[in-house]
């Protein structure tokens, strides 16, 4: 039998933990606001229930959106496992890599890595790109449906009637509105609309894979993945394959 060495291993730096659970209280509150709002007509609320419940969903989505900008930086500034190269699926090797790992999966001597693993960088990879989808058609849909900012004054602008002060365009109000570029609008709106829409369920499906993936890891072979995201450390029984 292999003898095991446990070792600790600095991994995760603190802006990148923080990243991660304010991502995660950030999707919460975004799926629970969210999920009011697709079913308002079945729980029978009025214009100004929506109103309200798609003004906590905006704030709720800048501090998301303002997150997850500031990750997508800190790939260029952080330490060496929160880099571009140590997530995305390419590189040199990273075939070959990937390869490796899903035949160590099948035997009682698992790859370990600081990092992600090659399966892993895929996931990490897709999620990052249903964050960024669903943070920019969010963004979208706050100008056009509330005016919210950062778009919300120009689509004011669009809608308004002739002789309207764009600002005085409410949402659910139609009285200070064209009906033409209102009409104009909306269809604009709804490519995105449907985008938010999708990307919605496929991030819940995302979530689903992610904590099961990382239940099995932890179970199959340790390692402390959930712990190194409170802590920053993992500990493994073997030197790890990216060191």
């Amino acid at each position: 039998m292999e003898q095991q060495n446990f070792k600790s291993h600095k991994v995760w730096d603190l802006p990148t933990r923080l990243f991660h659970w304010t991502n995660v209280l950030c999707i919460i509150g975004l799926i629970a606001a969210g999920t009011v709002i697709l079913w308002a007509k079945s729980l029978g609320m009025g214009n100004d229930g929506k109103i309200l419940m798609k003004t906590v969903h905006v704030y709720i989505g800048y501090v998301f959106a303002v997150n997850l900008t500031f990750r997508l930086i800190w790939a260029f500034k952080g330490n060496i496992f929160a880099r571009w190269g140590s997530f995305l699926p390419f590189g040199k090797g990273y075939a070959g890599k990937l390869k490796s790992f899903m035949t160590s999966e099948k035997s009682d001597q698992p790859q370990y890595y600081l990092g992600h693993n090659p399966l892993a960088r895929m996931a990490v990879t897709t999620i990052f790109f249903a964050l960024t989808t669903m943070a920019v058609t969010g963004l979208v849909l706050a100008g056009t449906d509330i005016y919210f900012p950062p778009f919300g004054a120009m689509i004011q602008e669009w809608v308004a009637a002739a002789g309207v002060n764009p600002a005085d365009v409410m949402p659910y109000v139609k009285d200070n509105v064209d009906p033409v570029a209102y009409a104009e609008m909306r269809s604009f709106r709804s490519l995105f609309l449907n985008v938010h829409y999708w990307t919605y369920f496929i991030i819940l499906g995302l979530i689903v894979i992610h904590i099961a993936a990382v239940v099995r890891t932890e179970i199959k072979s340790g390692g402390g993945i959930i712990s190194a995201m409170f802590t920053g450390k993992k500990i493994l029984p073997r030197d790890p394959e990216d060191i």
